[in-house]
């Protein structure tokens, strides 16, 4: 009756960690699919777009802020 209860145990351990192990390897997979890849590679250029368009836009306001002190002074 023991034995019979550890093989059950056992089969059921095998059985769970056969279950995990396949659902990791599944979404491994899907991680490096090519499309998955190639969205995530779009999305980290998109953002790094909208980066450099706000870099510019502050960039241009604090040049238009200091040509205003340039030309307070030069006009003082």
């Amino acid at each position: 009756m023991r034995r019979l209860f550890w093989l059950a145990v056992g089969l059921g351990a095998g059985a769970t960690m056969a279950v995990l192990v396949a659902r990791r390897v599944r979404r491994a997979s899907e991680a490096m699919a090519p499309a998955t890849v190639a969205k995530e590679a779009r999305d980290a250029v998109s953002d790094l777009v909208e980066l450099v368009r706000q870099s510019i836009v502050a960039g241009r306001e604090a040049m238009a802020q200091k040509e205003s002190e340039v030309r307070e002074a030069l006009e003082s």
